[in-house]
């Protein structure tokens, strides 16, 4: 499957190192996975009421995934559905627009 840009959901924190380094590790989650969990458009909101819920201060980053390349590997996860994730390190110029929500 191929899709031209994801969405990664990053804590106020999280964005504040991003920004400052140029690159995303991962969240907690993803180190303990190994690989940076994203979603597509359609899966966004379902990943941020499960995963996110009730939190405040959250960056939607939308990604090039023509930037990542073979770093993304799409595989089934929640519900069977194929979600993109992320091998590696999330460079900040891979990042085409962010949403904040407070």
């Amino acid at each position: 499957m191929t899709a031209g840009t994801a969405f990664k959901v990053l804590t106020a924190d999280q964005w504040m190192d991003f920004e400052r380094e140029g690159l995303f590790h991962g969240a907690p989650v993803d180190h303990a996975d190994g690989y940076i969990h994203m979603s597509t458009a359609e899966q966004l909101a379902e990943t941020i009421a499960k995963h996110f819920a009730g939190q405040q201060g959250l960056v939607i980053a939308e990604v090039d995934l023509a930037q990542l390349g073979k770093a993304v590997r799409w595989e089934e996860s929640r519900g069977g559905q194929l979600f993109p994730h992320l091998y590696g390190t999330l460079p900040m110029t891979a990042v085409i627009r962010v949403e904040r929500r407070d």
